[in-house]
């Protein structure tokens, strides 16, 4: 006779072994999983503090290379409150604007040439439309309010101007 407990022993062995391994592989892919998860947050948390780092350099490094014009600000100041000579005063204003001007642009700044070109939205704002002044600045740049920046080949500031009619 056929024994149905020796029959099905083999199988249910065979079933308990699929099983444990199982348990096995599922447990070490949810270490695995854990583990990278883990290392993703490390990395987040790495990459946040080396951006918030560089954003301060970055900051230090501007402010380093203003730091001149400042002193240059305070003597101005110091030099030209006992006199009345305007010239002495513009003199120094000069001096200082070319300065900050230098050292702005060895960062990357640029300014915009927008007076007597054409009206492009994506570079300048416009603030006001008058009367041409003569035929060929009709739809064009008549007039800069106030400049506009590049830093580098991105926009920083949109120039402000007036078209001509």
């Amino acid at each position: 006779m056929f024994d149905e407990q020796g029959a099905t022993a083999p199988d249910g062995g065979a079933s308990k072994a699929d099983a444990s391994r199982t348990d096995q592989e599922v447990a070490d892919l949810k270490d695995k999983y854990l583990r990278l998860a883990a290392e993703f947050e490390n990395y987040k948390r790495r990459t946040t503090k080396e951006r918030a780092d560089l954003f301060k350099t970055a900051n230090q490094e501007l402010m380093t290379v203003l730091l001149p014009v400042l002193d240059d600000f305070d003597r101005a100041r110091q030099h030209t409150q006992s006199t009345d000579d305007a010239n002495v005063v513009r003199e120094s204003i000069d001096i200082i604007h070319g300065k900050l001007t230098k050292a702005l642009q060895q960062k990357g700044l640029q300014t915009m040439d927008a007076k007597g070109g054409p009206f492009d939205p994506e570079l300048h704002e416009a603030i006001a439309q008058i009367p041409a002044p003569s035929e060929e600045l009709k739809g064009k740049v008549v007039d800069e309010v106030e400049k506009g920046y590049y830093l580098g080949d991105k926009v920083i500031r949109h120039a402000k101007v007036v078209l001509g009619q």
